[in-house]
């Protein structure tokens, strides 16, 4: 079975209970239509599990079936200098069908970023560099697909449906520690 490389660090987004016992870690591409269906599913399973679970979000664009992918992360990371990484991460999965450059200038004004600021940032070598971080963690860690997850430090490899992550992950809550 595959492991997490690296493990959670604090350069990684995270929601939730830092404290939780279930680390669910996502390497998905904005403009994936399977991870399109895993964030709405995701939504779910964070409501469902509240504080027993810490989700993290790495980048994974398949830029060759998916050309804007890569613009939709380095935007998600452009808000993240902005502090909106997660309000980003969502409006670009809730509107993944336009992923242009003008639309993601758009979801920015609407999730109250600094226009110009993002602008600029869209441009940033750094950005881009992040973004290709996470893709080459996610080859070291046996990424080759998105949606990919890891929960607890390794590979998930199971279907992942709503009924069936959430069965996995409340068994994992529910084991004696």
């Amino acid at each position: 079975m595959s492991k997490l490389t690296p493990a959670l660090n604090k350069s990684d987004h995270v929601q939730g209970n830092k404290e939780a016992y279930i680390v669910l870690v996502e390497y998905g591409d904005y403009q994936c239509p399977h991870c399109g269906q895993a964030y709405s599913l995701l939504k779910k399973i964070q409501n469902q599990l509240g504080n027993n679970l810490l989700f993290a979000f790495r980048n994974f664009p398949l830029a060759q079936i998916h050309p804007n992918a890569i613009m939709a992360a380095i935007a998600a990371e452009a808000a993240d200098v902005q502090g909106k990484f997660w309000e980003m991460h969502d409006v670009i999965f809730e509107n993944q069908k336009k992923l242009d450059t003008s639309s993601l200038l758009t979801y920015a004004d609407d999730v109250g970023l600094n226009r110009n600021k993002m602008e600029a940032d869209l441009n940033e070598p750094e950005l881009l560099a992040r973004v290709s971080r996470d893709f080459e963690n996610g080859i070291r860690s046996g990424v080759n697909g998105t949606p990919s997850f890891f929960i607890n430090g390794l590979k998930y490899n199971d279907p992942w449906g709503h009924d069936e992550l959430l069965s996995h992950l409340e068994k994992l809550i529910n084991q004696p520690r």
